[in-house]
């Protein structure tokens, strides 16, 4: 009979999530996962399998929990453009606020893993199809209300958006004078019209 866990799983995970979110998947050491998730090393192999499917574990729940924050971040506003440009305004506010930011998992893990492993590769385009399907609902919703230029394709809006943002993220790696980032963003909201 199998022993039951003597860890939360869940609370092991978001720790894990955390570890590679600030060093990336090669920086963190079995190490530094254990340390932070308070278990050893033959939980995390019971568990997860080996350091990639950990990793795994921890982007795909990052994954779920960032669509569900940007859908709510958007549904709260009544109008489009306001509930973008508070989207995109509050990302750059995180960015240059007082604690430290490592940008968004997901494009961290598409800029250092995609590249080179079909899997990652995968899971974070799926990403990025979720953001836009997103994207498109709160355009759509937009077009209904005619707020929006009737004229606007929402696919096509939707995903020009959801590269600016993971342009925007990348970007933001560099902390470039915040007077142009500002800039950019404007740019990037005067799409939605």
């Amino acid at each position: 009979m199998a022993r039951p866990r003597e860890f939360d799983e869940d609370k092991a995970l978001d720790a894990a999530m955390h570890v590679f979110w600030e060093k990336g998947f090669e920086a963190a050491s079995l190490s530094d996962l254990t340390a932070r998730m308070g278990i050893q090393r033959p939980s995390i192999y019971a568990t997860f399998g080996d350091k990639k499917g950990l990793f795994e574990a921890a982007l795909r729940k990052y994954t779920s929990s960032h669509a569900a924050h940007v859908r709510l971040s958007l549904q709260k506003h009544a109008s489009v453009r306001e509930a973008f440009r508070t989207f995109f305004e509050d990302m750059v506010s995180k960015e240059y606020g007082k604690s430290p930011s490592w940008g968004c998992f997901c494009i961290n893990s598409m800029v250092e893993l995609a590249p080179h492993d079909e899997k990652f590769e995968l899971l974070t385009r799926e990403h990025q199809m979720y953001l836009s399907v997103i994207f498109q609902e709160t355009i759509e919703r937009g077009l209904r209300s005619g707020e929006l230029d009737p004229g606007i394709n929402a696919k096509n809006l939707a995903q020009t958006l959801v590269i600016s943002l993971i342009g925007l993220t990348v970007f933001l790696k560099s902390r470039p004078d915040r007077a142009v980032v500002d800039t950019f963003v404007r740019e990037i909201l005067n799409l939605v019209r």
